[in-house]
């Protein structure tokens, strides 16, 4: 009786863990069917209460420690229980996971027990492995050595992979690796847009969105879904395998919602560090309008704080739901900043397939695959301009100063911002101009600094109803003109700048005549010339041309003489560099293919360049093109032209 009531009383005596954890008593517990231990992904079982068990425990722990009185005076780390029912539930355990379908892992951390547990899905994730060859544009014909990469992707519906294309820009062969796989599936390129710099102050690049296709290896098309102004060109790449094998056990992902501040975020991708998929998680931080190539667009950005290591770049951004709810693709590494990822939000990547389906580009693509090998006809360029997110043609200017208002004859209970500069080759140029005032925009009022409600307790850029918005669409704009209230209807388009920032996945364009280089300026031109620094490095005319010209025609470019090639012919000009080319024999230069038709056509004695700085070149015709020959064979340059300007 007494040893009953002794047993009641007490807890059984367990050894310290770290006591025995070297004992072979360890190994003999694991012969109990009711104690199971977790090791990775292994569930943990709790252990029951067995009367014979702990009885047996009870004894065995007596007859090593006969007297207990000694521990008596030592503080329990646990309070006594009388009876079982006063006992504490048991904690959950932190980082206790099961294994779960479609080979996702549980990232809920703890759950309840009865509660149905989300999971993204693991396997839609897949290694993007590319090769690359760059154009050299500062030596335009000819292509820099190949180099290797490897970013992430992921899984959508219709057999379809999404990715950040800079992964496969430049691509010379692109091959996908699904999770738990040892193969490589080939892929093909069926379509490239351009441009997603979503950096400021030049810590983030340029990037691409790409459309690849696995299966037909022999193919490579150039499809333009966006202009040269617009940024998330760079969001995903679509891809379809035709080999069943490669989406046995593959699931597509679903996209989410738009998250909310402090809203869990997982992404997952194969950044650098090791050959498996890797998760990192975080918040949501912040959710803004962010300038995408120096102010060429806006479009919505996420903000968290997970990691995003080069090769996440492509990989799915979850929510606590499972749901996909945008792209990762940059992080801001710079020594006053920690932890600063950005993610392209579902809306614009819905926006982007949405666009690609809705302009019948995958039915003209169906076309070109029978048609065209590595090259679409002019045509079929032109029908994919439209394609992307449009941009109000004006720069404007915030209008919180009271003095400003009274001023433009703003009454107190009107808001808006002033129109600076209308771009002359926007639809908008025909009904607004310069100091009119945007009240509204779709019917929204916006306010002085330009911002519109946005969710509970939010504002954003009123550039978030332009981006909703598809190429080709109209709008209602009320504007405020010589204290008169006008209404409008504007027909949206995509925006162009005179040094675009990219070549829309073209090799350089470029013009040789008796050792002059002609060429065309673009970003990818400038960053070749002058390093991943020329927002400093460049001359200070280039930069003010990058950052605030306009074209004033729709296929006006910047053209320079990028370097000269010694010889007899050109001696005095061999310093001219970068040098911007204004007129030709008293002709306005505005491209390059108009300059290279009116130096092959010229029948003037004389070849006369007028460059800024006031600087002239001028040649004799006849020597010139002679000359160029031989300057062409001894520097190995297989043309005087590029392809482009020939056709």
């Amino acid at each position: 009786m007494s040893e009953h009531k002794r047993k009641r009383g007490r807890k059984p005596k367990i050894p310290d863990a770290e006591k025995t954890l070297d004992l072979p008593s360890i190994a003999a517990s694991a012969d109990d069917d009711d104690v199971v231990f977790s090791v990775s992904n292994v569930e943990i079982i709790p252990t029951t209460t067995n009367p014979s068990i702990s009885s047996a425990a009870a004894t065995t722990t007596n007859n090593h420690h006969p007297d207990h009185r000694p521990r008596r005076g030592r503080p329990r780390k646990h309070p006594k229980h009388e009876t079982p029912e006063e006992k504490p539930p048991p904690l959950p355990r932190a980082g206790h996971c099961r294994p779960a379908e479609n080979g996702g892992a549980d990232f809920a951390g703890d759950v309840e027990p009865g509660v149905a547990r989300v999971v993204p899905a693991m396997d839609a994730v897949v290694k993007v492995f590319c090769v690359h060859t760059e154009p050299n544009f500062s030596l335009p014909w000819q292509r820099k050595r190949q180099y290797s990469s490897s970013s992430s992707g992921f899984a959508i519906g219709g057999r379809r992979v999404l990715t950040n294309a800079h992964s496969v820009e430049h691509y010379t062969q692109v091959k996908l690796k699904k999770r738990g796989s040892d193969t490589k599936y080939l892929a093909t390129v069926l379509a490239i847009g351009t441009e997603c710099d979503i950096g400021n102050s030049g810590y983030m690049y340029i990037q691409y969105v790409m459309v690849v296709q696995v299966g037909y290896v022999d193919l490579s098309i150039e499809f333009l879904l966006l202009n040269s102004s617009f940024v998330l060109g760079d969001v995903a790449a679509m891809l379809t395998v035709e080999d069943d094998e490669f989406w046995e056990g593959v699931l597509p992902v679903e996209f989410g919602e738009l998250p909310a501040l402090q809203d869990a975020v997982t992404v997952v991708g194969y950044p650098i560090g090791g050959d498996t998929i890797s998760v990192t998680s975080g918040v949501v931080s912040r959710i803004e309008i962010l300038s995408y190539v120096h102010g060429s667009t806006e479009l919505l950005g996420l903000q968290i704080d997970a990691a995003i290591n080069s090769g996440n770049s492509g990989g799915p951004a979850f929510n606590d739901k499972g749901k996909c709810v945008g792209i990762a693709f940059q992080s801001l590494k710079h020594e006053d900043v920690e932890n600063i990822g950005y993610v392209i939000p579902t809306p614009v990547i819905m926006h982007f397939i949405q666009d690609y389906e809705k302009n019948g580009a995958y039915t003209e693509m169906v076309f070109v695959l029978r048609y065209s090998t590595f090259s679409c006809t002019e045509s079929y360029r032109l029908l994919l301009y439209v394609i992307g997110f449009p941009l109000l043609g004006v720069e404007w200017q915030k209008m919180e100063n009271p003095d400003l208002r009274v001023a433009m004859s703003m009454k107190a209970d009107q808001k808006g911002v002033r129109i600076r500069r209308v771009d002359p080759t926007a639809p908008e140029s025909e009904v607004l101009k310069p100091s009119d005032i945007i009240l509204s925009f779709d019917g929204i009022d916006i306010a002085n600094d330009g911002t519109v409600p946005f969710r509970h307790g939010e504002r954003i850029g009123f550039s978030y109803l332009v981006s909703q918005k598809y190429t080709g669409d109209s709008a209602a704009v009320k504007v405020l003109r010589d204290s008169k209230i006008l209404n409008f209807n504007i027909t949206l388009a995509t925006h162009r700048r005179l040094i675009p920032s990219h070549n829309k996945g073209r090799p350089p364009s470029y013009y040789i005549i008796a050792g002059f280089v002609f060429s065309t300026v673009s970003v990818p031109y400038l960053r070749s010339e002058y390093g991943k620094d020329y927002e400093y490095e460049a001359p200070v005319k280039l930069l003010d041309k990058l950052l605030y010209s306009m074209p004033q025609l729709p296929d006006e470019q910047l053209v320079v003489v990028s370097q000269v090639l010694v010889a007899d012919i050109n001696i005095g000009y061999e310093e001219i560099v970068n040098t911007q080319v204004l007129a030709f024999n008293g002709n306005p230069v505005k491209n390059l293919k108009s300059l290279a038709n009116m130096v092959e056509n010229c029948d003037d004695e004389f070849l006369k360049f007028d460059l800024e700085y006031d600087q002239v070149v001028v040649l004799r015709t006849k020597t010139s093109k002679a000359a160029t020959l031989d300057i062409l064979a001894t520097h190995c340059i297989p043309s005087a032209m590029s392809d482009d300007l020939k056709n």
